[in-house]
């Protein structure tokens, strides 16, 4: 709608020559202020030095010439901003759109054509897939989800580093007698970092491990490998995610080292045995890209990773999501990235996340005081059972509430996770939405007949009414910016609508009871698509 309204303005000012700008259009924030809002007239009297309100006036007259029929009415709002108010036969026919379209309604073809692959979650094998993961795949699934919902095809890739010191520093804790590898990392690390002579056979083994060169050494890495791998699919089963792709950093360092010594002389050069990449130009410093073990770093193997991911699938856009720790070392690897990959660079964006915490406060899976995500999970499940005895719609709760506490505010924050208000059904939570989707289906249930579209609204157009149709823009919205927190806004002002609408009407026996249900009808199918795109499940009962 939003678009056809800009063409309606720009088609107005083409009739009274007056000079195309770029204007908004936009929700209003008040429903009492209309639909949608435009500043076509503030804009554009700032380049022809008339008054806003005259510019305003103008317009106003010139689209109700020939006033669409969705159109009820068109206000000036003052400061030259316009304000246009759907008419009732656009949310009749709106709501019956819901009602045919079913799951598919608010899906869009924005970007229809688009091959899209989002990298997120990425634990490392023989650490613990700790609640700072949890963030990664919260906002990497709910991204794919409303990147496919605008019509792109979408692979969701996960890359884990199943080489490198941290894997060097849990086996050395294994044979040193830890038989859990999340504790065996934290003995190892701690070790490295304080014992000379454990820093000396940790970064043997490293080599070791790089090389294969051990048999017993590798039944030992394969062995935990496997272990850790299956314990990951586990926890994904739990969270609703299964990935296309699977990358490693054992594949993807030797992509890397490849690409860095063929542009020795160009970007990288010799320093001390080690290869480099001088960053001063660009305004970085000197990063390792092969340390002088002959060894690919970090940074050589995101090199690697995004050729890998281009020969995997040829894509026109890759979304990378990590916590924001890494930012600095992202950059850099673009910048390289841009000289010696141009195209995979053009193709990728780095989507950074703030870190979740428990008010304990920050959490070191180096010194061992980690919580896992699964354990995260069976903590807000517990609570969850006070609300319900049902084991499966427990878990449904506790997901729900942890992925709504992550995908409610930017991704960019960290966030201090309330086990307690996670799973309130006050309002504001991910079990308040999943509560009023198994409300609205129980009234649907007892009404004990099918609803179908009707040609006009039998009353004025309710907040609630008004507010379905923002279902399709808003998702669109979230995802081209990659930000599934305005759908979560959306939901819960919807949920709230209908919460409201539910305590001051009769549905059921009412003189307006189709209507109603109609209403009913479209609430719980937007809530089980929207709880869909972020990942959340939709509870039949609770």
């Amino acid at each position: 709608m939003s678009e056809r309204l800009k063409k309606l303005v720009n088609d107005a000012l083409v009739k009274l020559s007056l000079p195309p700008v770029d204007f908004a259009v936009f929700f209003t924030n008040d429903l009492i202020n209309g639909d949608y809002a435009s500043n076509a007239a503030l804009v554009l009297s700032k380049k022809t030095g008339e008054k806003p309100n005259a510019l305003t006036a103008k317009i106003i007259a010139e689209i109700v010439k020939n006033q669409p029929e969705y159109l009820e009415k068109i206000e000036v709002a003052g400061a030259g901003f316009i304000n246009f108010f759907l008419s009732p036969k656009f949310f009749a026919a709106e709501l019956g759109r819901v009602l045919q379209a079913g799951d598919d309604y608010g899906k869009g073809q924005k970007l229809n054509g688009q091959k899209v692959v989002v990298e997120y979650t990425d634990p490392n094998p023989f650490k613990e897939f700790h609640i700072g993961h949890l963030m990664s795949n919260a906002i990497g699934e709910a991204t794919s989800r409303l990147i496919e919902a605008s019509g792109a095809e979408v692979k969701r890739a996960c890359y884990q580093g199943d080489v490198g010191l941290h894997v060097a520093e849990a086996i050395w804790g294994w044979q040193a007698g830890e038989r859990e590898w999340g504790r065996a990392y934290a003995r190892g690390s701690q070790a490295h970092e304080d014992k000379p002579e454990a820093r000396k056979q940790i970064e043997a083994l490293n080599k070791k491990i790089y090389e294969r060169s051990d048999p017993e050494l590798n039944r030992l890495y394969d062995e935990g490998k496997r272990f850790s791998l299956n314990q990951f699919e586990k926890i994904y089963g739990r969270l609703g995610t299964t990935f296309d792709f699977y990358f490693f950093e054992s594949e993807s360092g030797s992509f890397g080292k490849k690409i860095v010594e063929e542009n020795l002389g160009k970007i990288f050069e010799p320093s001390g045995g080690a290869v480099v990449f001088r960053g001063e130009k660009w305004g970085f410093h000197t990063r390792v890209f092969v340390t002088k073990d002959s060894l690919p770093t970090y940074e050589a193997k995101e090199l690697g990773l995004a050729k890998m991911k281009q020969e995997q699938w040829p894509h026109d856009l890759s979304l990378v999501v990590t916590g924001n720790e890494v930012n600095d070392y992202f950059q850099v690897v673009l910048v390289a990235m841009k000289e010696v990959l141009p195209e995979e660079a053009a193709k990728t964006r780095h989507l950074s996340h703030g870190m979740l915490r428990l008010p304990s406060g920050k959490m070191s899976s180096r010194t061992g005081k980690v919580i896992t995500a699964e354990a995260l999970i069976d903590e807000v499940k517990q609570l969850a059972r006070e609300k319900t005895e049902q084991d499966d719609i427990a878990e449904k709760v506790a997901v729900g509430a942890i992925k709504y506490t992550i995908l409610k505010q930017s991704p960019g924050r960290d966030i201090v996770f309330d086990l307690n208000k996670s799973v309130s059904l006050a309002g504001d939570s991910g079990p308040y939405l999943q509560y009023t989707y198994v409300r609205a289906k129980s009234v649907l249930e007892k009404s004990g007949h099918e609803v179908h579209p009707i040609s006009d609204l039998p009353e004025a157009p309710s907040e609630l009414a008004r507010l379905i149709p923002r279902f399709g823009e808003t998702a669109a919205r979230a995802a081209a910016e990659y930000a599934p927190q305005y759908l979560v806004t959306y939901l819960i002002d919807l949920a709230g609508a209908f919460n409201s609408f539910y305590a001051k009407n009769q549905i059921i026996g009412s003189q307006e009871e189709e209507y109603r249900l109609i209403l009913t009808s479209a609430v719980a199918q937007i809530l089980k698509s929207g709880l869909w795109l972020l990942g959340i499940p939709a509870p039949e009962r609770m």
